[in-house]
Parts: structure tokens; C-alpha cells; sequence
């Protein structure tokens, strides 16, 4: 019988090890530093309007989130931060990027299993030295087939790499946690998409659901996806 998936794509960021967690982690810190300033709602507000002002310049990663949080804190002090506030942030940045990777339930086990049936593909969004940095640390690279690091995900992104790395995103789906990024433009392209909803979700992912769509499932954690994928 002709298997209806041959190609899985796999975000990586809160898919297979934890990410928004040290976001949210030095967002907090970052509030603290500029406690005298402002109430932490207001920081996070504006710290979150940077990010997506900012997403056009520098893309996604922490590179871009130290920068937006640089910014904001010039912004909400009116060009008085102190430079050793300034210190602190680069700081915990700079920890973000030499943070261990803490891989998230079921995920070895899973692409282990999937590995010599299916090509794996890793698509994610990202600064491409930290995401090869996680993905080294990962353990998980000689598991993939391909790895592709974009600057954005629509339609384009999974049709271009499906044909790439397969046979076309009918035969596809793509694995992640975000609706708007992984699901959503991998069932416009054609293919499945397979939402795993992480702990923290990040605003600028929110999108609504395809309920109802033939091509759209979720699941509560990537130890449920070998069963899914061998019952279509």
C-alpha cells in the first residue's frame, strides 16, 4: 500500500526542547532591573511591541529579544538607564545563549522510532548559529535528514522544502508548537500540520485553529505522534 507520508518536518524551538521558558525567565529579570521605572505589565507591554517592531531588522532568536529589551529600557527611561543596567541585560543574554538544551517528553524515543521509515526534516525559525549550537547540544542531529533554518515560515517555506526534501507537502507534515508558524502555512502548502501545544506561547504565534480541516490534529506531546502518523 502506498504510505500517504513519507516526509515529517520538525520545529525545533518548544517541539523538541525548551525555549519560550527562558524567554519569559529574562523577561522577568529584565523587569526587576527596571522596577524604578515602570510596573512589570507596562515593561512586558512594551517590550513585546519592540519585538515585533524589531522582527523586520533582526529577525528571530535572542539576539533580537537583547536588543528589543536594550531598547525598551533606553525608551521607558527616557535615555537615563544606567549603563550598568545595560550590563545586566547583554548579561542574561548572553546566558540565554550558553543555556543547556532540556529536551521536552518522548522527543529522543520518537524521532528515534520515525527516523528509518520517514525522512525528518527540522525546519525552524532562528539565528543560525544558536539554533546549530541546539541542535549539536541536541544529540539529535545525526537523526535528521535535513535541517532548514529560515527567517519566516508561510507557505513558500514548506512547499520549497518539502520538494527539497521529499515528495511535496501533500506527502508531508510538518510537527510543531506554534499554530501560526508550523500549522497553519504547512496545511495552506498542502500538507499536515500537527500542533503540540507547549507550556509558554509566545504572542506573536497565537493564530486560530483549522478545526475542521482533514489535515489538522493535535496532540498533547510527541509521544502520541508514531501512533498518528501509522493510523493515516
Amino acid at each position: 500500500m502506498t504510505q500517504t507520508i513519507t516526509t515529517i518536518g520538525f520545529d525545533a524551538d518548544d517541539t523538541l526542547w525548551q525555549n519560550e521558558e527562558f524567554f519569559r525567565m529574562t523577561q522577568d529579570r529584565f523587569c526587576a532591573l527596571l522596577g524604578d521605572y515602570a510596573e512589570a505589565d507596562h515593561l512586558a507591554e512594551r517590550l513585546l511591541k519592540a519585538e515585533m517592531r524589531n522582527l523586520g531588522r533582526y529577525g528571530f532568536g535572542i539576539k533580537g529579544f537583547v536588543l528589543s529589551m536594550i531598547e525598551t529600557a533606553i525608551e521607558v527611561t527616557e535615555e537615563r538607564v544606567p549603563a550598568s543596567v545595560i550590563s545586566q541585560i547583554i548579561a542574561a543574554g548572553q546566558e540565554m545563549l550558553e543555556h543547556p538544551i532540556h529536551l521536552l517528553p518522548h522527543v529522543r524515543e520518537t524521532i528515534s522510532a520515525l527516523s528509518g521509515d520517514f525522512k525528518l526534516v527540522m525546519i525552524t525559525k532562528g539565528d543560525l548559529l544558536d539554533q546549530e549550537r541546539k541542535l549539536a547540544q541536541s544529540g539529535l542531529g545525526d537523526m535528521f535528514d535535513a535541517v532548514e533554518i529560515v527567517s519566516d515560515k508561510n507557505p513558500q517555506t514548506y512547499i520549497r522544502a518539502f520538494m527539497r526534501h521529499g515528495d511535496g507537502p501533500d506527502r508531508a507534515m510538518m510537527v510543531g508548537n506554534s499554530m501560526k508558524s508550523d500549522v497553519v502555512p504547512a496545511i495552506d502548502a498542502g500538507g499536515w500540520g500537527v500542533h503540540v501545544p507547549a507550556k509558554y506561547e509566545w504572542e506573536v504565534e497565537k493564530a486560530d485553529a483549522p478545526l475542521g480541516h482533514p489535515r489538522f490534529r493535535v496532540l498533547d506531546d510527541l509521544g502520541g505522534l508514531v501512533e498518528l502518523v501509522g493510523g493515516l
